[in-house]
C-alpha cells in the first residue's frame, strides 16, 4: 500500500500522522509551509481544492477531512481495535463523538483562530468571544461525559475518537481556559500522551509544547 500524507505542523493533520504511526502504516510525510502558502500552490490545489490539510493519498485515492480519514484508517486495521463493530451501540457512540468533534468543536475553533475570516475585521473580536464560549461549553460536556463514563470517550476501550479529541484538546492550550483546566479531560490527555506513538509524532513534527 502506498500512503502519502500532506500536512503542516500543529494543524488537523497531526491526528492522521499520529494514527499512521500508532497503526504501523508505512507512509511518506510531506509537510507544507503555511508561511510560504504552500497549501495554496497550484499543484497542491489539484489534490485538495480547499487548500487545507490533511490530505492523505492511499494507492492513488485522495482523502481529505481529518475525522473521516481517522475513521477510515481505523476501519482498515480492525486488529488494532480502534473502531467498534458496525451496527453496535458502541459504533453509534463512536459516530456521535466523532461528529461532535467535527460539527461542534472544529467549527468553533475555526471561528476562534480565524475570526476575521469568518466575519470581517470589524466583527472579529465579538466572533472570537462567542467562539470561546462555545468551545468551553462543549468541553464542559465532554469532561462530564468522561467523568461519568470514562476513562475513554467510549468507556473502557480506546478508539480513534480519543486520538481526534486529544488533538482538539491540544488546540486549546493557549486559550483563556485550556482543556487542562477540567480534571477528566486532563486525565484523558495524560493517558493519550503517554502512548509511544504520541511521543514519536511529536519528535517527527518537531513539537515541544503541551507535553
Amino acid at each position: 500500500m502506498s500512503v502519502t500524507l500532506y500536512g503542516s505542523q500543529s494543524t488537523a493533520s497531526l491526528v492522521v500522522h499520529w494514527l499512521l504511526i500508532e497503526l504501523g502504516i508505512e507512509h511518506e510525510l510531506r509537510m507544507l509551509d503555511f508561511d510560504k502558502r504552500e497549501q495554496k500552490a497550484p499543484e497542491y490545489l489539484k489534490l485538495n481544492p480547499q487548500g487545507r490539510v490533511p490530505t492523505l493519498v492511499v494507492d492513488g485515492q485522495v482523502l481529505t477531512e481529518s475525522t473521516a480519514i481517522a475513521m477510515h484508517l481505523a476501519d482498515l486495521h480492525p486488529q488494532a481495535g480502534l473502531a467498534p463493530e458496525v451496527g453496535t451501540p458502541e459504533r453509534a457512540a463512536y459516530y456521535r463523538w466523532m461528529f461532535f468533534g467535527a460539527y461542534t468543536l472544529m467549527p468553533a475553533y475555526r471561528a476562534w483562530f480565524y475570526s476575521n475570516e469568518v466575519a470581517g475585521d470589524e466583527n472579529a473580536e465579538s466572533v472570537k468571544a462567542r467562539a470561546c464560549e462555545a468551545i468551553e461549553f462543549a468541553w464542559q460536556q465532554v469532561d462530564g461525559h468522561l467523568a461519568a463514563s470514562g476513562p475513554y470517550l467510549l468507556g473502557d476501550s480506546m478508539s480513534a475518537v480519543d486520538f481526534v479529541f486529544t488533538m482538539l484538546m491540544r488546540w486549546s492550550r493557549n486559550m483563556p481556559k485550556p482543556t487542562d483546566t477540567w480534571p477528566a479531560l486532563l486525565a484523558h490527555a495524560g493517558r493519550m500522551k503517554a502512548l509511544p506513538s504520541f511521543r514519536e509524532v511529536y519528535a517527527r513534527e518537531g513539537l515541544t509544547d503541551w507535553t
